[in-house]
């Protein structure tokens, strides 16, 4: 295994950090609240960070992917990329490609994914859905949204005719909503092993965002701890500090790496199923426990909810709920191993 970006995955990477990094600073989210940013969104879509992603892989979108976590800037990139350009290119038709990738790839067409599967949706012989989805993220910015029925089949279904959606605030601001579809006309993406490899690639997308969720708030720890002073010296100078600050730092390695060993192995052509479920595993598992150390090593100033650092603890949380609590992802990926997958 290699995880050295390649020269247009480092260069995107870097293109990305600026972006975030000047259109995602503190008092712009401030501002923005808890909806989405489009002007963010233009500037991404505008640099070809989002039809990029079909040239630098999952590794390369896991590392833009990570920039954006650091800044927790609020667009619907992750699931554009996942459930839109990297669904549509590895599942679509030649048909479907040449209509629906230039609109996903300038931001016009914004594809959301109901997932994982929904044991409420049905969908007729003719390709209507009927069923509900409770929470699907980012659903108040899409155009489009790729639902994976009760026989995990995908299904790409404009929102429009036969869909209703009602806001649902979730722990961070991802402009959800509540899904419902009443003979929805939608068209079938991919078939039989669509959905797991779709899954597999979300898994590891937002594994590697919440790396960089969990890497911005360790930054700012580590930067309150080494400026704060108590008796006369930093935090940073105890050792109680220094060690919940160096197994934070061990679990977002964690993250990141085995983040970077799924997407490797998906740009590779090598299965990677259970190398995901470990990903997710760990993005569940342990960043749930670095986003509570960065927050209480603010003491009481990482509970005030306009601190930075507490953004980064809605992140974390919200990407624990998503990707699913750590015992049931282990209990998967334990079935799996024992079958054999």
């Amino acid at each position: 295994m290699d995880f050295t970006p390649t020269e247009a995955q480092a260069g995107a990477r870097d293109l990305a950090a600026r972006i975030f990094g000047d259109l995602a600073g503190h008092e712009r989210l401030t501002a923005v609240g808890t909806g989405s940013d489009p002007e963010l969104w233009k500037a991404l879509s505008t640099a070809g960070l989002i039809g990029a992603v079909g040239e630098l892989g999952l590794l390369g979108l896991v590392l833009l992917l990570e920039e954006q976590g650091r800044t927790t800037a609020q667009v619907p990139y992750a699931a554009a990329c996942v459930y839109g350009r990297l669904a549509v290119l590895a599942h679509g038709g030649p048909e479907q490609r040449e209509r629906l990738l230039p609109g996903i790839d300038d931001g016009s067409l914004v594809v959301t994914g109901a997932f994982p599967a929904q044991q409420g949706v049905r969908a007729s012989a003719a390709g209507e859905l009927t069923g509900t989805v409770p929470v699907v993220p980012w659903l108040r910015d899409a155009t489009h949204v790729l639902v994976a029925d009760a026989g995990r089949r995908l299904w790409l279904a404009p929102l429009g005719e036969g869909t209703a959606t009602a806001p649902v605030e979730l722990t961070a601001p991802w402009s959800a909503a509540r899904l419902t579809l009443d003979r929805a006309p939608a068209e079938p993406l991919g078939g039989p092993g669509a959905y797991a490899d779709v899954l597999a690639t979300a898994r590891t997308a937002f594994a590697g965002l919440q790396a960089g969720v969990c890497a911005g708030s360790l930054a700012r720890a580590v930067a309150h701890t080494n400026t704060r002073e108590q008796f006369g010296r930093p935090l940073a100078t105890r050792q109680a500090v220094q060690l919940r600050a160096a197994d934070a730092h061990l679990d977002t390695e964690a993250i990141r790496v085995t983040a970077y060993e799924a997407a490797w192995r998906r740009d590779a052509g090598l299965p990677y199923a259970t190398h995901a479920l470990t990903a997710a595993w760990w993005a569940s598992e342990a960043g749930a426990r670095v986003v509570h150390t960065g927050q209480h090593l603010h003491g009481g100033a990482g509970a005030d909810v306009g601190h930075p650092v507490h953004r980064h603890f809605l992140w974390g949380r919200q990407l624990d709920a998503h990707l699913g609590c750590g015992p049931e992802l282990l209990q998967e990926l334990g079935e799996s191993i024992a079958h054999g997958e």
